[in-house]
């Protein structure tokens, strides 16, 4: 047997060999599902459909090909099915409530592949970004897998229409489609973020935004938000667009009054993100609140995703914080 196929003889493949080839896939997979679903919880769901129908279909599997490729058949059809039966499509307004963080420490599991090249890893980060991920929850559901498959795994417009069941040039009249649609619904200033872990200004930014939120100065947050920022909480409806509507909803929200805040970096979907508590004096402790996931760009804050405190264990920050938590 190689590496990633196995000699599929009627009633040979045991469910040992076929669980540790198809482990292999696992998070490549879920990231690949949660591309096509915008929602981590959706992708675990849809990633089991996959190797439950994977293991009933073992038989059938080509040799010729990969356990990969046929993994991602069957996975993309899993995410259609899921799509076309249960998920609505987004609000006219661009908000996502389905949407849902990924942790950066999971997607270092991802194996490097072609990733290793300057190209191919720009393609990775900038296809799990938030605001990629809210574009393309727009498109229909087959024409978003056109696009993903294309554009993201690289697959050959021979291989989405087989799947798809399409020709070639209705794949690439697809895609095209989808590129367009993407065009729309992507921030028009999204090639110039920033959330490059090395990057000296976007760590100072982030640590500036920390300070000022924990010390709830609204002024001073007001000052690092771009004029067109655009600030979201799934799965809360509504977006709210422009640096003065944010800070009128802040304002309104009672933010200057919270109470006590304490905050913890960390990051998501290869953006910067910030976990914070609030001190709650029943409890003697800082216990979760909200997670800020950031867009960069110019030197500004040009996007905030506000997720509530459910997402705290995934993004592996404490459930809690004792009193003399420094600030």
């Amino acid at each position: 047997m190689s590496t990633d196929t196995w000699a599929a003889e009627p009633g040979t493949v045991d469910e040992r060999s076929f669980s540790g080839l198809a482990a292999r896939h696992r998070r490549e997979l879920h990231v690949h599902c949660y591309r096509m679903l915008g929602s981590f919880e959706d992708a675990e769901d849809t990633v089991q459909e996959t190797y439950l129908r994977a293991w009933r279909r073992r038989e059938t599997f080509d040799a010729r090909s990969t356990v990969r490729a046929w993994l991602y058949r069957i996975a993309t059809n899993a995410c259609l099915d899921l799509l076309v039966k249960r998920r609505p499509a987004p609000a006219t307004g661009g908000e996502v409530p389905w949407l849902q963080p990924y942790p950066d420490h999971l997607l270092d599991e991802v194996p490097a592949g072609d990733e290793g090249e300057p190209e191919a890893r720009a393609v990775a980060r900038e296809t799990i970004e938030l605001a990629f991920l809210v574009a393309v929850q727009h498109l229909a559901p087959r024409p978003r897998a056109v696009l993903i498959l294309r554009d993201v795994v690289g697959w050959p417009a021979k291989d989405v229409g087989e799947l798809l069941g399409d020709s070639v040039h209705s794949v690439n009249s697809a895609l095209q489609r989808a590129r367009a649609g993407m065009r729309e619904h992507l921030p028009a200033e999204r090639a110039d973020w920033s959330g490059v872990e090395d990057d000296a200004g976007t760590r100072e930014l982030v640590r500036r935004f920390t300070e000022a939120s924990v010390a709830t100065d609204i002024d001073a947050l007001a000052a690092m938000l771009r004029d067109d920022v655009r600030c979201s909480m799934p799965p809360t409806p509504g977006l709210v667009v422009g640096r003065d509507a944010v800070v009128a909803d802040w304002a309104a929200d009672g933010f200057a009054e919270l109470g006590p805040l304490r905050a913890v970096p960390t990051s998501a979907n290869r953006q910067p993100a910030v976990g914070f508590y609030l001190w709650r004096e029943s409890d003697s402790a800082y216990l979760p609140l909200t997670v800020d996931v950031l867009g960069v760009a110019d030197g500004a804050i040009a996007e905030i995703t506000t997720f509530h405190a459910d997402r705290f264990a995934r993004l592996g920050l404490p459930e809690r914080l004792p009193a003399d938590a420094a600030r």
